[in-house]
């Protein structure tokens, strides 16, 4: 693994100079870096966000309080507003939640068993990510990506940025609820939308944890060497999901100023979990555990453990590599997120 790892010729982790001192700075300018180059800028913080609460019902066999919540922010071009959805245990007493960006709307599809992660004392807030902007190459004329102009220079946000954003202002609703426990609300996104929740949680430190599922090419992957998706697929699949800026790198990628791992590493000190699926060569199991394990150098720099366990034993179908502050787990099977994934992210957070 550490002799694969120097053959891809990785950007350092650490840089020469680089102390808890100076990380605050650094992870200013890795972001601005990542904006311009990947996922484009983040607009400012709305300055005015407000949310119409409809009470719907008991849940979980009266277990859980669910609510739709209508969520309203300024942009540019008027109002914005975007519905999601909240699952709260009734335990009396603040609980951990999970903001879990979907494919889905609340109580459709699949990925999401909300009895099991409600019966773990956890609460979870639900967004559609079709309800933010559409997931298509409609030149960005749906929903959010709309309401703030483009200035065509490179380096305007795509839709995992869009998306991102949106997750953060569910945050500012999020951090007015007594029964949430705010020390402990985790962003959480499987494939594109585990891309999502990286961006996500590496700009917005509200958010105490973050939850990478098969996010692959782009996400918790190591682009350089890997095996699957590259910058020329997803670009050519995908280009609206990136600022136009990251087209440079096709056929081109060992000239990127950076790489995933570096990415993984702005999480810190913050806990950080990546899953993989042993079957899913698109994502490239192996890329995502070197990405997790590159990233756990930012948090030993600041006094901290990062991935437990050696990395020089090839991981196998059931494996996990939970004793640190960056958490790795592989399953066996294809591109899916499942209950069994599920119940492995509860029992990393549940430990840290």
């Amino acid at each position: 693994m550490l002799a694969e790892i120097k053959r891809r010729n990785l950007p350092e982790t650490i840089p020469n100079g680089l102390t808890k001192e100076n990380w605050a700075a650094y992870k200013k300018e890795m972001i601005a870096l990542f904006e311009k180059e990947e996922y484009g800028v983040t607009p400012e913080k709305p300055g005015c966000v407000r949310w119409e609460v409809e009470k719907q019902h008991d849940t979980v066999g009266g277990k859980a309080v669910h609510n739709l919540v209508k969520l309203t922010f300024e942009t540019p071009m008027g109002d914005f507003t975007f519905p999601f959805d909240t699952v709260i245990p009734n335990t009396g007493k603040p609980v951990p939640m999970f903001v879990y960006i979907s494919f889905h709307p609340y109580g459709a599809g699949q990925y999401l068993p909300i009895e099991e992660i409600i019966d773990s004392g956890y609460a979870l807030a639900i967004v559609n990510y079709n309800d933010v902007t559409k997931d298509t190459n409609d030149n960005f004329e749906s929903g959010i990506a709309k309401m703030y102009p483009r200035r065509n220079d490179g380096t305007d946000w795509g839709k995992i940025g869009m998306w991102a954003f949106a997750a953060s202002r569910m945050m500012d609703y999020i951090q007015t609820l007594p029964a949430v426990d705010r020390e402990k609300i985790y962003v959480a996104g499987h494939s594109r939308l585990g891309k999502t929740a990286i961006w996500c949680g590496v700009q917005d430190e509200r958010f105490a944890g973050v939850i990478s599922n098969d996010s692959g090419c782009s996400g918790a992957a190591v682009t350089r060497g890997k095996k699957g998706e590259h910058v020329v697929h997803i670009t050519k699949n995908f280009p609206y999901w990136f600022c136009k800026n990251y087209q440079k790198y096709i056929e081109n990628e060992d000239s990127m100023p950076f790489d995933q791992h570096q990415l993984l590493a702005l999480v810190a000190p913050r806990p950080l979990c990546v899953g993989s699926a042993s079957e899913d060569e698109w994502a490239d199991p192996e890329s995502e555990r070197m990405g997790a394990y590159l990233a756990g150098e930012a948090y030993e720099m600041l006094g901290l453990k990062g991935l437990s366990g050696d990395i020089e034993i090839p991981a196998e179908p059931g494996d996990k590599q939970f004793g640190g502050k960056v958490g790795y787990q592989l399953r066996k099977g294809t591109h899916f997120l499942s209950r069994y994934d599920w119940q492995r992210y509860i029992e990393f957070f549940n430990q840290q």
